[in-house]
C-alpha cells in the first residue's frame, strides 16, 4: 500500500552491520574525519584535479603604450570565451549544475572585475598579470564580506585560471577524466568542474573546504554519489592513494584493508538496491502520510523526476531563466519555462518558489546596490520593494502557466522575515488565484512562523540558510561546517517550532533545504511533524525507502532524543541510536 517491501525490514540491521564493517577498517588505517553530505560508501584510487601550472606575473615587462589597448581586446575576448563555455554548459545540464554554471558565467562577465582588470592593463600592466592582480582584489574583498559573498571566491579564482589559461593558450584547467572508477579529492571544487563530472567514473567525492551547502555538496547530491567535506588531512592523500569514502559517516580512510573496504562496498551497495524498490507514496511502516516530493530548477530537472517515485515538486527554484540574461525576460517567455514543470507534473502538487536572486546571485536588469554585506542585504523578496514589476511579472507568468497546463501550483516567497511581508505576498498570490506560502530561512520567521500562517497556507522551511543565520556562520568555511550542518540542535529546535505552529493552525509544514535528502535526517523531522519533504531527484528512493522501515513513533523518539542533544555530532548519534 505504502510502497513497502519485505526486504526493507532489514535495512536498519544491515546499516548498523556496515557500520560496524567500516569502522573496521579504521584499526590499521588513518581514518580523516570531516562533515557528511551524501550517505554511501565507495573505495578507489584517489584523483585530483588539474592546476594551471605556476606563472611568475610579477616579472612580465610592462606593456607599450601604444599596445595596451590591443592587451585589452585581447583581455576581453578571453574573458568573453569563458563565459561562452560556461554558459553552454549551463545549456546543457539540468538541475542545480545549470543554475551554478548559469551564475558562474554571469560572475565571468561582472562589469567589476572586468573593470578593474581593464584598468590595471590601461596601466600597463600585461594582461595575465592584471587578471591576477584583479582577481585577488576582489577575492580578498569576497573573503572580508562572509557570508554567501564568500562562496563566490572558488568560482572567482577558477574564472581566473581559465582566463589565463585562454591568454597563454594553455588547456582549460579542470578535473581529469579517470579511465577507472575514481574518488575525486580536492581543496574545493568549481562549478564548472563539479557540474560535468561522470558518477559513473568519479563516484565519490571529499573535499578540504567547503559546507554541507556548498556548490560541491549541492551536486554531489543531484548525483547520487558519496561525499564529505570540510575534511581535516586530506590535502595530503597523493593521487594514486586508494581510499574509502563514507557519506554517511562522515570519514576518508586511507590505504584501508582492501578486502574489508570492497565488503563494505559491496554491502552498502546491496542496502542501495534494496532501498531502489521501493516504489512510493511516503509514509512510515505504520501507515503515517509524508509526501516525498523532488526539488527541480527546469522541465529537464522535472522530467527526470518524473521518473523517480516523487510525488510532485516541493520547490520549484525559478532563478535560471533570470541569472543569464540581461533584460528581464517576458512573462510569455517565464510561463513557458514554468509550463514545462507543470506538465511534467500534471495532476501532481508544484510548489514554486519565486525568485531567489541577490547577493551571490545577481540580476544584470535588477540594480542591486553595493552592500557591505549582501548575505544579510537586498535578497529574495526584498528586491522586489525597489523592482515592484518584477514580481508582479513572475506572478502574472506563474499564473498564465496555471491556466495553459490545468495545473494550479503553490507559490511561496523566500527569504519573508516578517508577517507584514507574508501578507503583502499573500494578497498578490491570491489575486492572481494561486495559493500562497512562504520559505522559513530566516530565525526571525521561525520564531514568529503562527503569525505569519495567519496570512498564507503553507510553510517550507528551506534548512540551507536557516542554519547559516541561525548560526551566524559562513556556510563556505570550512572551519565552521561543522556550524551550518543541519543536524545542529539550534537549527532543528527552530524547525520544530515552525513546525509545531503549522500543527496548531492545520496547515502543512515541509522540508526542501537540502537537510531532506538525509534519510536519517527526514525520520526526524517527520517526527518533528513535517507534511512533506523535499529532496534532489537522486535522493527520493533513499529517503522514502528509510521512512518505510520505521514507525512514527520511533521519528517521534528520535526528534526527541536529538533536541536534548548539545552538538551535530550527538544529534546524529542519537538519532542513528534509535532509528539504525
Amino acid at each position: 500500500m505504502f510502497g513497502f517491501t519485505p526486504e526493507l525490514v532489514d535495512l536498519s540491521t544491515d546499516f548498523c552491520n556496515l557500520v560496524h564493517m567500516t569502522a573496521s577498517t579504521s584499526l590499521t588505517s588513518l581514518v580523516l574525519h570531516g562533515v557528511p553530505v551524501v550517505p554511501g560508501v565507495q573505495y578507489a584510487p584517489v584523483i585530483r584535479p588539474g592546476k594551471l601550472p605556476d606563472i611568475d606575473v610579477g616579472t612580465a615587462a610592462d606593456v607599450a603604450e601604444a599596445d595596451r589597448a590591443a592587451e585589452g581586446e585581447r583581455f576581453s575576448a578571453a574573458a568573453a570565451t569563458v563565459a561562452t563555455r560556461l554558459r553552454e554548459r549551463a545549456g546543457h545540464a539540468t538541475g542545480a549544475a545549470s543554475e551554478v554554471l548559469a551564475a558562474t558565467a554571469m560572475l565571468a562577465q561582472d562589469r567589476a572585475w572586468l573593470g578593474a582588470t581593464e584598468k590595471r592593463i590601461k596601466d600597463g600592466a600585461p594582461a595575465v598579470r592584471a587578471v591576477a592582480g584583479a582577481v585577488d582584489q576582489f577575492v580578498d574583498m569576497f573573503t572580508k564580506m562572509g557570508g554567501l559573498m564568500a562562496e563566490r571566491v572558488t568560482d572567482l579564482r577558477d574564472i581566473r585560471d581559465r582566463v589565463i589559461a585562454e591568454l597563454k593558450g594553455l588547456p582549460e584547467p579542470g578535473v581529469p577524466m579517470p579511465d577507472e572508477p575514481s574518488i575525486l579529492c580536492a581543496e574545493d571544487l568549481a562549478p564548472a568542474d563539479t557540474a560535468g563530472l561522470d558518477p559513473s567514473l568519479v563516484v565519490a567525492l571529499a573535499t578540504t573546504l567547503g559546507g554541507p551547502t556548498s556548490h560541491t555538496a549541492i551536486i554531489a547530491r543531484q548525483l547520487g554519489i558519496p561525499c564529505v567535506v570540510a575534511v581535516h588531512g586530506l590535502d595530503d592523500v597523493a593521487a594514486g592513494t586508494p581510499v574509502l569514502v563514507d557519506g554517511t559517516l562522515g570519514t576518508v580512510t586511507v590505504s584501508p584493508d582492501e578486502g574489508a573496504a570492497r565488503e563494505a562496498v559491496a554491502e552498502a551497495q546491496r542496502i542501495a538496491a534494496q532501498a531502489a524498490k521501493w516504489s512510493g507514496p511516503g509514509a512510515t511502516a505504520d501507515g503515517h502520510a509524508v509526501a516525498v516530493l523532488a526539488n527541480v530548477q527546469d522541465g529537464a530537472a522535472a522530467r527526470s523526476a518524473r521518473e523517480t517515485p516523487a510525488e510532485g515538486v516541493g520547490l520549484f527554484r525559478t532563478e535560471l531563466c533570470f541569472l543569464n540574461t540581461d533584460t528581464e525576460p517576458t512573462v510569455d517567455e517565464q510561463a513557458a519555462i514554468y509550463a514545462e514543470v507543470l506538465d511534467a507534473f500534471g495532476g501532481h502538487k508544484v510548489v514554486i518558489r519565486t525568485l531567489d536572486a541577490g547577493s551571490d546571485k545577481p540580476l544584470k536588469f535588477a540594480g542591486h546596490p553595493d552592500e557591505a554585506n549582501p548575505a544579510l542585504g537586498v535578497r529574495g523578496i526584498r528586491i522586489a520593494e525597489g523592482n515592484p514589476g518584477l514580481l508582479e511579472h513572475q506572478l502574472d507568468a506563474i499564473a498564465a502557466a496555471a491556466t495553459s497546463t490545468g495545473n494550479q501550483p503553490w507559490v511561496m516567497a523566500p527569504m519573508i522575515a516578517t508577517a507584514t511581508e507574508a501578507q503583502n505576498f499573500a494578497a498578490k498570490a491570491r489575486d492572481r488565484g494561486l495559493t500562497p506560502g512562504v520559505m522559513i530561512e530566516v530565525p526571525a520567521a521561525a520564531l514568529l512562523a503562527e503569525r505569519i500562517l495567519e496570512h498564507v497556507d503553507f510553510l517550507s522551511i528551506g534548512t540551507n540558510d536557516l542554519a547559516q543565520y541561525t548560526m551566524a556562520a559562513d556556510r563556505m568555511s570550512a572551519d565552521l561546517a561543522t556550524l551550518t550542518d543541519p543536524w545542529q540542535p539550534a537549527v532543528l529546535a527552530l524547525v520544530a517550532m515552525t513546525v509545531r505552529a503549522g500543527a496548531a493552525t492545520g496547515k502543512p509544514v515541509g522540508v526542501c533545504g537540502e537537510a531532506a535528502a538525509d534519510p536519517l535526517l527526514a525520520c526526524v523531522l517527520t517526527g518533528f511533524g513535517v507534511t512533506s519533504l523535499s529532496a534532489a531527484s537522486a535522493a527520493v528512493q533513499g529517503v522514502g525507502a528509510k521512512l518505510a522501515q520505521v514507525t512514527l513513533e520511533q521519528c517521534r523518539a528520535a526528534a526527541d532524543a536529538v533536541l536534548a542533544t548539545a552538538n551535530a555530532a550527538d544529534a546524529r548519534a542519537a538519532a542513528l541510536a534509535v532509528l539504525g
